[in-house]
């Protein structure tokens, strides 16, 4: 049991990493263009330098959307591993991690939220720039999607032993 514990924290905290670092990162889009690489995130758009992201003003309030759903989820993340911590000590035995689950879904559920609107909305649409593809950051945030529903289950059916 203490190794399924442990195993769970592991995955969790790496969530919490992966999160930070696809919110962060601007390399959701990733195209080339006559002088090199350009990449898109969720703030800024990057050659060799970054320049503020340039959106349409009928794309600025999804993407407002993605960047807020995107820091909720690393809210709700950091939240369920507080909660799973002080779970982990204050509960009696054969109780579950009812709390640190439910967090860890609603986490799941604004990942959803976040990632599908950038891909209905943004995907391969890349100003000046060829054969346009999905970066690192965007791949990150759809592990931490599956990452994130796992250990939402397994906390809602784990028990302390």
């Amino acid at each position: 049991m203490l190794v399924l514990l442990a195993g769970i924290f592991v995955v969790h905290i790496a969530t919490v990493i992966m999160l930070f670092v696809s919110t962060i990162a601007n390399v959701w889009m990733v195209g080339s263009y006559n002088f090199g690489t350009v990449s898109t995130g969720l703030w800024l758009l990057c050659n060799k330098t970054c320049t503020q992201l340039q959106v349409s003003s009928q794309d600025e309030a999804s993407l407002k959307a993605v960047q807020a759903f995107m820091i909720l989820s690393i809210i709700f993340s950091v939240v369920a591993l507080v909660l799973f911590i002080i779970q982990l000590f204050t509960l009696e035995k054969g109780k579950r991690f009812y709390v640190t689950g439910a967090v860890m879904l609603v986490c799941w559920m604004c990942i959803l939220v976040a990632v599908s609107i950038y891909t209905a909305r943004f995907t391969g649409e890349m100003a000046y720039s060829t054969n346009p593809h999905h970066g690192y950051c965007f791949i990150l945030a759809w592990i931490c999607f599956c990452f994130s529903f796992i250990i939402g289950i397994l906390y809602l059916v784990l028990r302390k032993k």
